[in-house]
């Protein structure tokens, strides 16, 4: 499971495109390992509009 959603992270890290609030979520509950990924991430595409507070996943208008 993880190289499957490692794989789709990767091309949303190189298209810039977003994978979907709910696919990240999923991924940060379930896989630790991941979230790593997932902070890098919101990081280099802000206009996602998905940010990290108290170490759970949120949706903010920017």
């Amino acid at each position: 499971m993880r190289r499957e959603r490692m794989q789709k992270l990767k091309v949303a890290a190189n298209s810039g495109e977003n994978p979907g609030f709910d696919f990240l979520q999923e991924c940060w509950n379930d896989d630790p390992a991941l979230q790593i990924v997932i902070k890098k991430l919101l990081a280099k595409f802000p206009q996602w509009g998905i940010a990290i507070v108290d170490g759970v996943l949120i949706r903010w208008e920017g």
